[in-house]
């Protein structure tokens, strides 16, 4: 969250205890599911996605639920503190269950 607020985004945070639940909401795939879910503009963020691909979503409007980064991968944005990093997809997903790589980091 402060990586989105130091990149110029307004966070309002809502804690909740089912997170599954605002997830199925929000028809996040379980494959893609992570540990915080957004909604930026009517489209859904979930996880540590890089603003650029957050960014390109705004400016092209696809037509698409929203994008995804699984899990908590080393070295994604709010996860670099280590100094690690691990391979991660930047995934958007819509509707009809259709997934596609938007972006890849290494």
């Amino acid at each position: 969250m402060a990586y989105l607020q130091e990149n110029g985004y307004a966070v309002q945070v809502n804690d909740v205890s089912d997170l599954t639940a605002v997830k199925n909401q929000y028809q996040v795939p379980a494959a893609l599911q992570s540990c915080h879910t957004a909604v930026v503009d009517g489209y859904v963020v979930e996880g540590h996605v890089p603003v650029t691909e957050i960014e390109q979503m705004l400016t092209e409007r696809p037509d698409i639920i929203g994008v995804a980064v699984a899990g908590m991968p080393p070295g994604s944005p709010g996860m670099d503190a280590s100094g690690a990093t691990q391979p991660y997809d930047v995934v958007a997903f819509d509707e009809a269950g259709n997934m596609e790589v938007m972006a890849s980091y290494k």
